[in-house]
């Protein structure tokens, strides 16, 4: 009612300023400025040509027909009479009006092409917003969640609900909601509707297909779009669905595809690195059971290959029981303010073997505390430390270092070894990879530096390899300071 009222308001102001307009241009020529007839006429139609032009043809049209009235009345002769002595007068006065008219009429037009310019540049813009906000998406559930929020900010609806007819589901946005009653009506309408129905007044309500699968329903309220860019949307919606759908299903399929070659390199290493102990164990037990009168050397040297292989199936064990708790964040990780060259220096006494065989060089300066868990990471340098004196000859030497830069403090052990083909680079932080190279000749799980990552990372660090091949490798991670 408020809204009737002041556009009611408005229209009688519009009537009266125009009257107004053309009471003052007949006062002023007919009172104070004498000219001729044809002053008059243009001054006249300068003014049906601005109503036209910033108002409907309405006013125009009306003030053109009023114009031509007092253009007679007052300025033609005989003067104060509607009467026409001269022919050519007729002819003027004709013209007036019919080139007030078609002006106004042109006028009319130019402004109704320019609104539906406007139009549908607008309705453009919300189908370009739209659609962009929709290909961000590819989750079908978050994608379904957040889709009436995107249509209605896109097109300034007051309300939008979304239906699945999958599981009955509704999602709503906007001001004014609807309940869950209204499932079995949404339903049977995502049924029947062959297209996009608009009800005045109301609300406008597009089926969403699959092809030609119904699929659900969606109701926009509160907003004024064309057919075709309702029809659109639609389709936008239809599409993103389908779209999230499918990358869901290639996401799945990759997983499987990653989870089997997983499977296949976890069965193929067990069956190769458990394998060699477990023959190595049976064999020196089945010795020292079945022969008789051993010497105690030959005993000693037996039962040491059953406890070093032990041991060996232990780590490895170890190794996968505490890769699969890193990933599934089941290890608990006290960090406390250390000092790297105090972490080197227990990584060097746990693996104390490496200095029989090669020799460590270690460069550290005096550096600021770190903030790790001390365990974990002399756990790092101990992989990398066991790798570089695996892979590089006993008298080849080892340095460490370490260097402060950008808050975080990097550590490098280094090896001249064989060194890693740039191919493989990317690749042997990875769970379970070996080099093919190495894969036989080298004892090893492959799951050393996959751990020596997740625990780096988990100190919001990074491990990266710079690598030759038959020159060396020097590993770097860095950690932060406390």
């Amino acid at each position: 009612m408020l809204a009737m009222n002041s556009r009611r308001f408005v229209e009688i102001a519009r009537w009266l300023l125009a009257s107004g307009a053309l009471a003052g241009i007949v006062v002023t020529y007919r009172l104070w400025f004498h000219v001729n007839p044809t002053t008059v006429a243009l001054t006249l139609l300068l003014l049906i040509l601005v109503l036209a032009a910033n108002w409907s043809l309405r006013y125009a049209v009306a003030i053109s027909l009023a114009a031509t009235a007092c253009y007679n009345f007052y300025f033609l002769p005989p003067v104060g009479t509607f009467t026409i002595a001269d022919p050519e007068n007729w002819l003027a006065l004709l013209v007036f009006l019919a080139t007030s008219v078609i002006g106004s009429r042109l006028a009319q037009k130019a402004r109704n092409e320019a609104r539906d310019a406007r139009t549908r540049q607008r309705e453009l813009e919300v189908l370009f917003t739209l659609s962009r906000e929709l290909l961000q998406s590819e989750n079908v559930a978050m994608l379904v969640n957040s889709l009436p929020d995107l249509i209605n900010r896109s097109s300034r609806a007051d309300s939008v609900v979304l239906y699945l007819l999958d599981g009955d589901r509704m999602y709503q946005a906007g001001l004014t909601g609807v309940s869950s009653v209204e499932a079995p009506h949404f339903r049977q309408l995502a049924l029947s509707l062959p297209g996009p129905e608009t009800i005045p007044g109301e609300e406008t309500r597009i089926p969403l297909r699959a092809g030609v699968r119904p699929r659900g329903l969606l109701v926009l309220r509160g907003v004024r779009l064309s057919p075709e860019s309702f029809q659109a949307i639609g389709g936008l919606v239809s599409i993103a669905l389908d779209r999230a759908q499918a990358l869901e299903e290639v996401a799945q399929s990759e997983a499987n595809k990653e989870s089997e070659r997983l499977r296949t390199l976890i069965l193929d290493s067990i069956t190769h690195e458990l394998r060699t102990p477990l023959t190595s164990i049976k064999g020196a037990a089945s010795t020292l059971l079945g022969v008789e009168g051993l010497v105690e050397a030959d005993r000693r040297e037996l039962l040491t290959i059953v406890d070093e292989e032990s041991d060996r199936l232990n780590r490895l064990v170890g190794q996968a029981v505490e890769m699969a708790q890193i990933e599934a964040q089941e290890v608990h990780m006290t960090f406390v303010p250390t000092a790297m060259e105090d972490l080197v220096r227990e990584s060097q006494e746990s693996c104390a073997w490496i200095a029989q065989t090669h020799r460590l060089t270690i460069d550290l300066p005096e550096l600021p505390k770190v903030s790790v868990d001390p365990e974990m990471i002399e756990k790092v340098l101990c992989n990398l430390l066991d790798n570089a004196a695996k892979y590089s000859r006993p008298d080849q030497p080892i340095f460490v270092s370490a260097e402060q830069r950008d808050g975080y403090v990097y550590t490098s052990v280094a090896d001249r070894g064989i060194g890693i083909d740039p191919s493989e680079q990317g690749l042997i932080f990875d769970r379970l990879y070996r080099s093919r190279a190495q894969t036989g000749q080298t004892p090893g799980t492959g799951m050393g530096l996959a751990i020596s990552r997740a625990i780096v990372e988990s100190h919001h660090g990074t491990l990266t390899v710079t690598s030759q091949p038959d020159h060396g490798s020097v590993f770097t991670f860095s950690v932060p300071l406390a």
